[in-house]
């Protein structure tokens, strides 16, 4: 239940849709129509579910809603990337970003309204908390993209990396990836879902009893001196700790865990560093994505010279990692990684 005193449904897996429709005296398997016309249809009004007896349908539009986030704003990069400012039900405001690939388009989805993990070189992270969202709260934002955008029909690709600490918002962005998963729902690939933490370590641990994703590790220092001092997180679970999670994270077949590290200039940008760093990643199968800080309007830090990128990741390429230098997508919009804040100002 949320503030309208309807019941939401896209809040809800497979099995408690199951039960709720079995609470109303109706057969399971109308749950996984919901489903289907909700994910895959995209229907928001419950008079299109066809193949739902009319007294169906009136009994759920009088207590349950489908409603989605509503897209005010879309903002544009010259590289393809797309920007949406999306306002919730309760008028907050967060973003997520439809980013271009080859021959498909990724979507990054937010999973709070701002973020509490305080990291000093992320823009979001500056505007302070002010609360989690649902479920389907976050499955909605995919939804309302492909409604209205049609690079969002084309995704392929989810990664929870927008607004906000997903494992700081557990249940809900579980409930979100089953729902992605589920046959009835999006019916995305396990192996196309990734979720992106700064080191939550009990967090990570239930993850991978509980689904089955992609993980990315926001590391972006190589000791517990330079990481505590950009991420407050690390004082909590510092380096050696956040590690052992990591190589205790279930990867099914070839994949990786993925270590993001965000370079910045004369913080953590040395060839020491890097050495460093891959004396401390050894032993554990992953692969590296170095980012060049995006800069932003009051940020404290600076993107780095392109040769002392080069030289870093040339020394983790020498050491045998896969260290790849990310393109940031959408940074002259405020899209690109650590750049989203929630701002309706950053579209005018």
């Amino acid at each position: 239940m949320r503030s309208e005193g309807k019941v939401h449904l896209k809040d809800m897996t497979l099995p408690e849709l199951e039960t709720f429709i079995s609470s109303l005296g109706k057969e399971k398997y109308r749950a996984r129509q919901l489903m289907r016309w909700m994910y895959q249809a995209g229907v928001l009004q419950f008079s299109e579910m066809t193949d739902l007896a009319r007294d169906v349908r009136e009994h759920l539009s009088a207590i349950a809603t489908l409603e989605d986030p509503h897209v005010v704003r879309v903002k544009a990069a010259h590289d393809g990337t797309k920007k949406l400012l999306f306002r919730l039900e309760d008028g907050l405001l967060i973003e997520g970003v439809l980013i271009p690939g080859r021959n498909h388009w990724t979507a990054c989805l937010s999973t709070q309204v701002g973020c509490r993990m305080g990291c000093r070189f992320c823009l979001t992270g500056a505007q302070g908390f002010q609360r989690n969202l649902h479920a389907g709260e976050i499955t909605g934002q995919l939804l309302a993209m492909k409604r209205q955008t049609e690079e969002g029909r084309k995704v392929r690709n989810v990664v929870l990396m927008g607004m906000g600490e997903p494992l700081d918002n557990y249940e809900a962005t579980v409930k979100a990836i089953k729902n992605l998963t589920e046959d009835h729902g999006f019916g995305l690939s396990n192996r196309r879902i990734t979720v992106s933490t700064c080191g939550l370590v009990p967090e990570i641990l239930r993850l991978g009893e509980d689904v089955c994703v992609n993980l990315a590790v926001s590391l972006n220092a190589s000791n517990d001196q330079v990481r505590s001092d950009i991420m407050p997180i690390n004082k909590r679970y510092p380096i050696t700790k956040l590690l052992e999670a990591c190589r205790n994270y279930p990867m099914p077949g070839r994949r990786m865990i993925t270590f993001e590290y965000i370079l910045m200039a004369d913080v953590n940008d040395s060839p020491a560093q890097a050495e460093e760093l891959a004396r401390l990643l050894k032993g554990i199968r992953c692969k590296l994505n170095l980012i060049a800080f995006n800069e932003y309007p009051g940020s404290p830090f600076h993107t780095p010279q392109r040769e002392k990128i080069r030289r870093f990741q040339q020394i983790l390429l020498d050491h045998h990692y896969t260290a790849i230098l990310r393109a940031s997508h959408g940074s002259e919009i405020l899209a690109a990684c650590g750049q989203l804040s929630g701002s309706m100002a950053n579209y005018e």
